[in-house]
């Protein structure tokens, strides 16, 4: 299974990819339906999760329902259960929009939402991060997970989610990063989408980010908070939700 799921994610577009899930997906979770898993995003529940990985395949963390990972269920529970994310009225720009929050955000009354990608066939306003066609201090909350890791020029595109925010807003900007890593390596002379797999952990990242993930937020006015929501929970949330124990949710704010 592991090698299958690798092989179809690195074969395959992405925008080809979303398209064909909603295809898929029913099917999938109805046959994995049980009560051993719980994704806390719609409420249903598995004997297991599917795996995950462009390079180093996990097991059991993609939800068949949702397609969530570790990363949104997370994000989920804490927007939930710590902030007005599902009751104040907000005004929320979301790059990249992922298939399990698209729907759900769109529903809810309180939220004027936006979405924003250059290549995603499910934005809204097709834009590049580095140059986005909104006005300043246009939006309460951004969420941006997941994309700055294949951004060249990642503090112009750090700037820019500045620029948009409003003052006193909030932007999450998750990305995956190596906890033991103090810098950031990157080598733009790496094109090589088999290369850049090997060394940056997918075929279109063009970095792997250290702690210093934060400073550079910093860099450009942001002020950062790295939110340990998961050591609120408990083990066996952990265990039920498919969480991953230690990470941390960079919520910055202008």
């Amino acid at each position: 299974m592991q090698k299958l799921f690798k092989f179809f994610l690195n074969l395959i577009p992405r925008t080809l990819l979303i398209k064909l899930s909603f295809l898929v997906r029913p099917l999938v979770a109805f046959f994995l339906r049980g009560e051993k898993y719980t994704d806390p995003i719609d409420g249903n529940s598995f004997r297991k999760f599917l795996p995950y990985g462009y390079e180093n395949v996990r097991e059991n963390v993609l939800s068949p329902s949702t397609l969530s990972l570790e990363r949104h269920r997370l994000l989920w529970l804490y927007l939930q259960n710590e902030t007005p994310f599902f009751s104040e009225k907000i005004k929320l720009l979301h790059f990249a929009p992922e298939q399990a929050f698209y729907k759900r955000f769109k529903k809810l009354k309180n939220i004027e939402y936006t979405t924003t990608d250059l290549n995603s066939p499910i934005a809204d306003v097709k834009a590049d991060i580095c140059n986005l066609p909104f006005q300043d201090d246009s939006y309460d909350l951004i969420i941006c997970n997941h994309v700055l890791e294949h951004i060249p020029d990642d503090r112009k595109a750090m700037s820019e989610l500045y620029r948009v925010l409003k003052p006193g807003g909030t932007a999450i900007l998750q990305v995956p990063y190596e906890e033991d890593r103090t810098e950031t390596y990157e080598d733009d002379t790496i094109t090589d989408p088999k290369e850049r797999a090997r060394i940056f952990g997918q075929y279109d990242h063009v970095r792997i980010y250290g702690l210093d993930y934060y400073e550079r937020l910093r860099s450009v006015g942001f002020k950062v908070k790295k939110v340990d929501y998961i050591n609120s929970l408990t083990k066996k949330e952990i265990d039920t939700y498919r969480l991953a124990a230690g990470e941390l949710i960079p919520v910055a704010t202008k």
